[in-house]
């Protein structure tokens, strides 16, 4: 090939990306097909006649209203969302995922609809269930020193124990990151079995986000689950949960930008949570 030639096949291949760019970013939306775990409760959860329902359900049609599109909302398992999201199987994550710095290599993320951070809960008649601290909340943003010391203060309560946690959850991640040689760890595909194995006293305790295990622990049959230390927020753990999203969807994650900012301003967050979690989880 001739030096011309190779000149002339390099800005082919340059007008073919950029057309391909542009086309990606003038994509009309009209329809938009958003993935959800359907087993997350109170985010999202399937109820016994197959329906879905949840904080993140009644949300998304709110966001789908203002964005003006039609919305169909699809199960499927969390720990495939991601690849699956790139596959172009469906166009939007709402399942309670955080967006963290980790995950952001891979896809982008909408600005955040609501924060939590993550929790431990255990039995009512475990001696974790008096870990030291409980309730506060601790920044792995704004004062990580302090936290680790916190997390540094309840490592010998926990030496030996077995967590659960749910597969590539942020609460796997700090397990994996504080905690490790301290717990044994025992993985599962959702927060519903774990909590059926600590309900079994098959693990010892399990961390989850704190939104999730209130609402799990006040389930008929789990009246001997409570939340138990403290809580721990942002950093590595992310701004919170957000709309995940392909990296080339531009203007779709203005969309959802624009419609999650409607949502913060008119107090629609702050509604739908206190419906389903009992307090206000609205991002500051």
């Amino acid at each position: 090939m001739t030096f011309q030639s190779r000149v002339l096949t390099v800005v082919s291949t340059a007008v073919l990306l950029a057309a391909g760019t542009a086309h990606a970013e003038d994509k009309k939306w009209t329809t938009v097909t958003i993935a959800t775990e359907g087993a997350f409760k109170p985010y999202n959860f399937t109820k016994p006649d197959g329906t879905l329902d949840g904080y993140e359900i009644e949300l998304s049609k709110y966001l789908c209203n203002q964005m003006k599109v039609e919305c169909k909302v699809v199960v499927q398992n969390f720990d495939g969302m991601i690849p699956a999201l790139n596959a172009g199987k469906f166009d939007a994550i709402i399942s309670g995922m955080s967006a963290t710095a980790k995950r952001e290599q891979v896809i982008a993320f909408s600005d955040s609809y609501g924060s939590t951070g993550q929790a431990f809960a255990t039995s009512k008649s475990s001696d974790l269930a008096s870990l030291p601290e409980k309730g506060e909340v601790f920044s792995l943003a704004g004062d990580e020193a302090g936290a680790v010391a916190e997390i540094d203060k309840i490592k010998p309560n926990l030496q030996g124990k077995l967590i659960g946690v749910q597969t590539a959850s942020t609460a796997a991640a700090f397990v994996d990151k504080y905690l490790k040689g301290v717990v044994e760890v025992r993985e599962y595909k959702t927060t519903e079995e774990h909590d059926l194995d600590l309900k079994a006293g098959r693990v010892d305790l399990v961390m989850a986000s704190m939104a999730y295990l209130t609402t799990a622990s006040q389930k008929p049959g789990n009246e001997d689950m409570t939340t138990a230390g403290p809580r721990f927020q942002g950093g590595f753990l992310g701004r919170g949960s957000s709309v995940g999203l392909r990296k080339d969807d531009t203007q779709l994650k203005a969309m959802f930008n624009e419609a999650i900012a409607a949502a913060k301003a008119d107090g629609t967050i702050k509604t739908l949570s206190e419906k389903w979690f009992g307090f206000d989880v609205t991002p500051k």
